[in-house]
This record gives structure tokens, sequence and C-alpha cells, in this order.
């Protein structure tokens, strides 16, 4: 097992990757100080996982709520049936909540645990790719809104997170392609060497082989742990983790949610911001090539749905949260292993990628 730190004080926690970690009892009991325990999961993720968890709360008071499995279940009204379940329940300000399961558990829960009473402890116990090496560390929780993906949220960290990488073992093809966007991402911004290894490596992570998998999941922990660390609500670095999200997110909003996975949508979307880098001089032609072609290599979308055109996508960008004064700001990439921080790009070349990337 490895352990990580996100250093923020008082409120740091640990990161414990590592095969079948969901069977230890201490590592748990470690993090539960309440005598009540709620823990919040899916339709698709119960079967597996839920009574292994439940089995290493002995002694305490638990419930459980299992929602229904898909992005369009991040929503105020699932928030609503935990909230009800929670009052119900009688659930006190001391106990604690446990996610368990993907992005959308991880941040809906994030959520709820931040919002109820004003605030009560949650552990992260992520079972997607995607889950244990971005949504899960550092606090970023939120629902979606109609009109726009993470819209009402709060910055609000776990006790914890257990990321069992043996859950991945369960983990369907596509999600974990989506999941290596978010791995990819990465390297990109501010690793090169971990964007060579995993050009080198990415047939070993698409046929799930455990060292490599341990290996880019601690990678990408270390990089965002060291990105809140120093910008935990995003005044300034951590908007780097955003690449190829505001596009990615108007995909998704756009053509509905759950429609493109997460990670799916910020492939796209880091192609985009990779052709408008191009654009304005900062990459050229092999590297944006570079870029395309491991993320198709990971077997994800590289090309914009023919559904959004350029008017609907700033449409649907002009609900982001990186925009100042009513002016759309991006992340993009000055090389590959180095992003820029929030900018105001040229409407007339963002205009040009919308229009012609991947439409031709």
């Amino acid at each position: 097992m490895k352990t990580l730190t996100v250093n923020l004080g008082e409120r740091s926690y640990p990161i414990y990757i590592g095969s079948r970690i969901l069977e230890s009892d201490e590592l748990l009991a470690r993090h539960l100080t309440s005598s009540q325990v709620m823990v919040i999961t899916n339709e698709t993720v119960a079967p597996l996982y839920l009574e292994r968890v439940k089995q290493r709360l002995t002694g305490k008071e638990t419930a459980e709520v299992i929602l229904p499995d898909g992005e369009s279940y991040k929503s105020i009204e699932s928030a609503m049936i935990i909230f009800d379940r929670l009052l119900a329940g009688k659930i006190s300000r001391d106990a604690s909540l446990i996610a368990l399961g993907g992005g959308v558990i991880g941040d809906l829960v994030g959520f709820t645990a931040a919002c109820y009473q004003r605030g009560v402890p949650f552990i992260q116990i992520p079972t997607t790719l995607l889950a244990q090496v971005d949504s899960s560390v550092g606090g970023k929780t939120a629902v979606n809104h109609p009109r726009g993906k993470n819209m009402i949220g709060a910055f609000y960290q776990p006790q914890c997170v257990l990321a069992d990488t043996s859950t991945l073992d369960t983990l369907a093809d596509r999600e974990l392609s989506a999941g290596l966007a978010e791995v990819i991402k990465y390297g990109l911004i501010r690793d090169l060497e971990f964007f060579e290894w995993l050009e080198a490596n990415l047939e070993r992570l698409l046929a799930r082989d455990a060292e490599a998998l341990a290996y880019a999941i601690e990678r990408s922990c270390l990089n965002k742990a060291e990105v809140v660390a120093e910008d935990e609500r995003e005044s300034g670095l951590r908007a780097i983790l955003n690449l190829g999200h505001t596009f990615g997110h108007a995909i998704e909003t756009g053509m509905g949610y759950g429609t493109y996975l997460h990670g799916e949508a910020v492939a796209i979307g880091i192609c985009q911001a990779a052709d408008l880098s191009r654009r304005l001089g900062w990459l050229d032609a092999d590297s944006v090539e570079r870029i395309v072609s491991l993320l198709a290599r990971a077997r994800l979308p590289v090309t914009p749905p023919t559904d959004l055109d350029a008017d609907r996508y700033l449409d649907l960008m002009a609900v982001d949260k990186k925009n100042v004064a009513g002016k759309l700001r991006m992340i993009l990439l000055e090389r590959i292993g180095r992003a820029t921080l929030p900018m105001a790009v040229d409407p007339e070349l963002l205009r040009a990628t919308l229009n012609e990337y991947g439409r031709r």
C-alpha cells in the first residue's frame, strides 16, 4: 500500500492506494470516530462492494442509501434523498458519511456532507479509475444543474481517500478509458516525464496490468495533491487541473448528462484545447498529433459531436467557473508538460477551433 498526503494544515488527509485495502478493518476505523455511519452508493456498485464495506463497520450504527447509477443523478433531487434519509434516521452532526462509488457518488456525497448540519465528516472510497485519480482528491464537491455542470457545490475535504485498485477489476472497459483521460491530463499540464511513460505503457494500462495501474494512480494523485496543497480553492494554480474541461463540460451539458462519460468529454476538450494552443503559436502540429494519438490509443473519442455548433458551444461555455466579468478564460498548453493559468482567448481563434477542429 502507498500513502500520500494532501497537505492542508489542520485539514490534511491521507490517500491510501493499494490492492484489497477495503478488506482492512484498521484503515476505516482510523478515520471513523462516530458511532453513526451512512454509506451512500449506487445500484451498480452496491452488489459488488457494499457488504464488504459494511463488514468493516462492526459496532457502528449503520445506514445506507442506494441511488440509481449515472451522471443524470448527480442532482439536487438525489441530494434531497440523502438529506431525507439523514433526517429520518436522526443522524447527528458527528456522524460520518462514506461515498462508495465513482465520481458522481463522490461529488454528490461530498456536497451533501458539506451541507448537512453545516458539515459532517465523510470518507471517499472511489471505485472507478477516474474517481481514484481525480474527483475523490481535492475536496471539490458539486451537483449539476440543467444549465451547467458542477455549478452548485462547495470546497469540502474528506477525512481520507481509500483507493482500492482491485475494484478496477470489475470496471467496464469504457469507464477505464474515461479515467485514462484524466491520467493523461496530468502528464500534459505539469509532468512531461509521466506523459512519456504513458506513451510507452498505455497498452499495459488498457490490459489492467496491476503494477502499471498502481503507478499511474499514485503519480496522478501525487500531481493533484501537490497542486491542491498550493491552491486549495482554485484562486490560481489549481485551475490548470481543468485542461479540456471548459470544452468538455459544454459537451456534457449540451448533449445531455450521461451521453458522454466525463472522461470522454474531457478527452475531446483536451484535443480542442491543443488545437487552440497550436493556433496561438505554442504547440506545433507534431505535439498536437502526439496528444490526439495518445488519447485515441486510450480508446477515447477525439472529435467533437456534430450536434454542437460554435454558437451553441460558446453559449454553454459562458457558464464556466473560470470566467470573470463575463469574459471567457481557458486553460491551454504552452507545451506538453506545461499548462497556462486561466487566460482570456482570442474569440476568433476560439471560433476557428470550434468550427474546424475534427469537422473536416
